[in-house]
């Protein structure tokens, strides 16, 4: 019997018990920390490496390259890991991730430095994404908030030490250290998952969307091309190549849509957009990401130049937001696990979000920095309430064979808002700020060939060394030309709002992926069987005794068989 239980579990589907799951968390958490972390240091480490590699002209492309391989490859990672499968997925995400990583550590020119960058983006994608598919794959919807709220923890985690770490590093060690923190971690996480992501392997029942993979790879590089030079200076929007770019964008997209049509099994399926909950909490990802990434973006700028410190020690000041993001992500993950509710935290996420939006506009360089503080916690505490729970929402909603693809999609939205935000906002506030910085230099003297040197030579350190009167106009310069674009900010929030509001209410389900696929067995089922093949090992001997057989009597009627039945009464 125990032989017959053990064969059937290991042809069987995979046993989801409570230990099973936490194990292939942490291999999860193991990816998620890896690529989140890398972002936040270089960052900090990002003005040292353009120097040392001959590039600051060009840095932006740094920064370009990583966002859009991630971008580019988030729905693939999403649509292929429905099809084939996400545990090879998986590894082959951290695999490019760390090896990209000592080629960033070792590269000797700025090129090369940037196509590793690219290649990072494509193994960060699929950590991002692979990550939030597999725990729907093995948690309930109604028990996911739970493990969700982590996830979101570790971007809070990452953004906080990222900077300490990469402040570190330049100025202790050398800046390849801000990579080759990434091949321990890498090696790790590679092999926590190897050994603990038992998930299944596939192969695909239909014809691979290759013409729709290429369409949305050349519209997404359009995209980000077209928001990239239209917030340059030298480009900026009335420029004909900004333009070439958008319209590329919308001729890919065309095509994209027209080869969707009919696709045996499009990459993002248009039956999508005809579900309501997926249309309107994809809507609020847009629209959060449009306000949220460039709050996000100008933020950190305005605190260096305000406090005199550098980038390492003003990313302790971005902190509270972090506390605040860190704090209702986790709080709203265990609060939808226990009511099973979720409606009510977007609303209040994007409320909070409105008001410290509102509260932005008032910054001026007397706002003591204890008051920002305080407005970063409530905009933290705000996206926290939203961001998981977006993605909870979105699973949900759809079939169990396209949590992935319905998750990659979502996060694509949030990230092609997020890119418009950061470019259309993003110039307004540099627009703004060169005029305004060019009017203070002016104001103390200085040339207007002078005032135009300085401005694009002013950092942290070099404000500190200036007259008090003019350190001061600088400062109100930032703030004058910040505080501004908050008021632009504010009605996508009131649109991401509105869209809270009417999101419709469902269950959650209480079955996960896999199970509802028929890969797994979870719950109380798989813990009963995993105590039968338990109790089973402990019952079957590791080796059978030796018997000596009986000699065999002869008797009137016959002889004795092995049983030691007389043949004679058989008959």
């Amino acid at each position: 019997m125990s032989t017959a239980v053990s064969s059937k579990a290991a042809a069987g589907p995979l046993l989801l018990t409570q230990k099973r799951i936490w194990i292939i968390f942490s291999a999860l958490i193991a990816g998620m920390l890896l690529s989140s972390l890398d972002q936040t240091i270089v960052s900090t480490a990002m003005p040292t490496i353009v120097g040392k590699l001959g590039g600051v002209e060009h840095q932006a492309w740094i920064t370009t390259a990583y966002l859009l391989a991630t971008t580019i490859v988030m729905p693939i990672y999403g649509k292929f890991g429905d099809v084939l499968g996400r545990r090879n997925l998986f590894l082959v995400a951290i695999a490019l991730f760390t090896l990209a990583s000592v080629g960033c550590a070792f590269a000797t020119d700025f090129w090369g430095f940037v196509i590793f960058r690219a290649v990072q983006g494509l193994g960060g994608g699929g950590l991002m994404i692979l990550s939030q598919a597999i725990i729907a794959d093995i948690v309930p919807a109604k028990e996911r908030g739970k493990y969700m709220g982590p996830l979101g923890a570790i971007f809070g985690l990452s953004a906080v030490a990222g900077p300490l770490l990469g402040g570190f590093f330049v100025d202790h060690l050398t800046w390849e250290w801000a990579f080759y923190i990434n091949i321990p971690v890498g090696i790790a996480a590679f092999t926590i998952a190897w050994f603990t992501l038992t998930l299944p392997n596939k192969k695909p029942e239909k014809r691979i969307d290759i013409m729709g993979v290429l369409f949305l790879s050349i519209a997404t590089t359009c995209l980000i091309f077209f928001t990239d030079f239209g917030g340059k200076k030298d480009e900026g929007w009335d420029s004909p190549l900004t333009w070439a770019f958008g319209a590329g964008l919308v001729l890919a997209a065309a095509a994209f849509v027209a080869v969707e049509r009919r696709a045996e099994d499009p990459i993002i399926p248009l039956s999508l957009f005809r579900n309501r909950i997926f249309v309107n909490s994809t809507a609020i990802g847009f629209t959060l990401g449009l306000g949220m990434f460039a709050a996000i973006a100008f933020v950190p700028t305005f605190l260096q130049m305000s406090s005199g410190t550098s980038a390492a020690e003003s990313g302790l000041l971005m902190l509270p937001m972090m506390a605040g993001l860190m704090g209702t992500s986790i709080y709203s993950g265990i609060r939808i696990s226990k009511t099973g509710k979720y409606r009510m935290f977007p609303i209040l996420g994007a409320s909070l979000t409105i008001a410290a939006m509102l509260w932005f506009t008032t910054l001026s360089a007397e706002t003591p920095i204890w008051v920002i503080c305080v407005q970063l916690f409530l905009f933290g505490s705000g996206l926290g309430l939203i961001m998981q729970v977006i993605v909870l929402v979105v699973q949900n909603s759809v079939p169990a064979d396209q949590i992935g693809t319905a998750t990659s999609t979502n996060n694509y939205f949030r990230e092609v808002g997020a890119a418009l935000g950061v470019a259309v906002f993003g110039s307004i506030f540099t627009n703004r700020l060169a005029e305004s910085l060019t009017n203070a230099f002016t104001g103390a003297g200085a040339s207007a060939g002078q005032a135009s040197q300085s401005t694009r030579t002013l950092d942290p350190q070099t404000l500190g060394q200036l007259p008090e009167q003019l350190r001061d106009a600088i400062v109100n310069a930032y703030a004058d030309s910040l505080a501004p674009v908050f008021w632009y900010l504010v009605p996508f929030i009131a649109v991401a709002l509105v869209l809270a509001i009417t999101l419709k209410q469902i269950p959650l389900s209480d079955t996960a992926g896999m199970v509802a696929r028929g890969e797994a067995v979870g719950g109380q089922e798989a813990e009963r069987l995993e105590a039968a093949l338990r109790e089973a090992a402990v019952r079957e001997p590791a080796m059978p005794e030796p018997t000596v057989p009986e000699p065999t009597v002869p008797d009137a009627d016959g002889v004795k068989n092995d049983d030691g039945e007389l043949a004679g009464q058989r008959r």
